[in-house]
This record gives structure tokens, sequence and C-alpha cells, in this order.
């Protein structure tokens, strides 16, 4: 196993450095210089080329990528041109505040989506079973930001239960603590990626779910006589979610996209909030941090969920 976690962990890296690439490549030579967009229109064309030069910007490309990279791994992540304050520092404020939505939505998601769909293969092509698999078609394919919209003119408007956006102490100065003390005001928030990954995840649980139960394992339970509740607690329940370790794994950044749309909708200031004001500003460096955490995200969610299924299933053994 010592041998697989290396050579994954090189492979990450290698994955890695693609998207750093990648992603420098698309922001700089696409986008072009940042002079214009920091300077403003008024700027003259000199004041520009004179940013553009004292900031490096006028050097070729993989000179600036490798400076980039060099300032990446000693922990220096840049200086947000607009901000004015080091990148650092702005995920810094913003991350807690997006991992504090996520968390919530993706606890959740599992504790809701983990008993629905072992229900549903239970209970498979009755009322039940069948009402469900309709919610979860129906919220999946529906956008984010229309079933945030939705949320908000029932519960917000129509109903006006829940407030409309975000708590005001997060909206104000991006407080974590501000979230934390108004749990009403993260209800819409929170449902809406609860809602969604719910949809998703019920399904893959039905369907894992329905291979376990056609397993012989199973039958051979039944056949001893052992009540129907501790076939599902003892048998159907530990081997259905195996598969739904990998999928969480992977829905982890995924959550991070989804932030981009939900708290847009809310006027939740994290993370998504942080990156369209800098792609409207073309702030590269808060840009490209976004961008790598997107991908460190991923990498990780995929290693970790493999080690963590090859904890729980001692039949799997990696070479």
């Amino acid at each position: 196993m010592a041998t697989y976690l290396i050579r994954r962990a090189a492979t990450s890296v290698i994955i890695l450095f693609g998207i750093s690439v990648l992603a420098f490549w698309m922001l700089h030579v696409i986008g072009g210089p940042p002079g214009r967009a920091v300077l403003g229109l008024r700027a003259s064309q000199a004041s520009v080329n004179a940013w553009d030069k004292a900031n490096g910007f006028d050097r070729p490309v993989p000179f600036q990528y490798l400076t980039y990279i060099g300032q990446l791994l000693r922990g220096n992540l840049g200086q947000s041109y607009k901000l004015n304050e080091s990148v650092d520092a702005v995920l810094a404020q913003h991350a807690p505040i997006s991992a504090y939505l996520s968390g919530l939505g993706l606890f959740f998601a599992i504790a809701i989506a983990f008993p629905l769909g072992i229900y549903q293969a239970v209970k498979r092509n009755t009322l039940g079973d069948n009402l469900a698999t309709t919610a979860a078609f129906i919220t999946y394919s529906m956008p984010v930001f229309l079933l945030g919209l939705l949320l908000i003119q029932i519960f917000a408007i129509t109903l006006p239960i829940f407030p409309v956006g975000a708590p005001a102490a997060v909206s104000q100065n991006s407080s974590l603590m501000g979230a934390i003390a108004d749990p009403r005001a993260m209800v819409l928030p929170v449902a809406t990626l609860t809602m969604v990954s719910v949809a998703n995840y019920s399904r893959f649980m039905r369907s894992s779910a329905l291979d376990a139960l056609a397993q012989d394992y199973i039958k051979a339970a039944r056949a001893k006589g052992l009540p129907e509740r501790l076939v599902l607690l003892r048998h159907l329940v530990r081997n259905a979610c195996l598969p739904m370790v990998t999928l969480i794994g992977l829905s982890i950044p995924l959550l991070l996209a989804g932030n981009l749309i939900t708290e847009n909708v809310f006027n939740y200031p994290g993370l998504g909030i942080m990156f369209i004001n800098a792609l409207q500003n073309e702030d590269y460096p808060v840009l490209l941090a976004y961008t790598l955490m997107g991908g460190v995200l991923t990498v990780i969610g995929n290693y970790v969920a493999d080690i963590a299924l090859t904890v729980a299933d001692p039949r799997i053994r990696l070479a």
C-alpha cells in the first residue's frame, strides 16, 4: 500500500503541475497583461506599459510562470491588484466562510441521501420510491441559481420565514462567527446546496443498494432467518455505502463550484463572491489561487477517497 500511496502522490503532483500551467497560460495569454484592468480605461498606454514592465508582465510567459511557481513554492500566492493585499489574506478571509457553508451542505446531504437511497432500494417501484426518484430527477436537472431563487420566492418573500440573503454580519465584514450566530439566515443557502447534492447522492445510493440486494450474501442471510432489520444494517448498508465513499471524495471540489453560484444568489461573501469579483476585475493572482485550490481539492478528494475505500473494504488490495 505504501508503494501505491507514493505513486499516487507523484501522480497528483504532476496533475497539479498541469493544472497550474494550463490556468496560468489561459489567464496570461488569452487575457493579456493586467495593466489596463488595474490602472483603468483612462490610464495612458505609457502608464500601462510601465506598470506591466514593473511587475514583470512584459517578459515571456514561460519566465512569468517560473517566477510564479517559485513564489508559490515559498508559500506566496501573490498580491491582489485590486484589493491591494496578499492573496493569502484574501483566501484566509473567505475560505472559512465557504467551508462552513459547504460543510453544512455536505453533512445534511449525506444524512438525508443515504437512508433515502436505502429506502428506495428496499421499496423499489413503490409509490414512495417513484415519488423520491421523480423529485431527485427534477432537483438534479434544475440549475442551482433557479433552485435558490425558487427557495427565496417561497420561503423569504411569499412566506417570510427566512431572510432573503446571508447573515448581515457576514455580508458586512465576512465574519465566520456572524454566520454561526445567525442560523436562520443560513437555512436557504444550505438548503440549496443540500437539495442538489441529495438528488445526486440518493440516486447513486439507490443503484448501489439494488446491486447489493441482488448479491448472494443477502440471500444467504435471509435464508438463515436473520431479521430483515439486521440484514439491512449488517450486510446491506455497509456494502452499499462503499461506492459512495468515492463519490463523496470527488464531490468535494464540486461544492466549491456550487458555492460560486449559491453565494452569488444569496450574497454570501465566500470564495464564490471572491472569484466573481476577481473575474470582473481581471485580478489574475486571485483567479489563479482559486483555480489551483479547486485542483488541489479535486486531487486530495480523490486521494483520500481511495484510501478510505481501501480501509473500509479489506477485499481491496492496493499494489
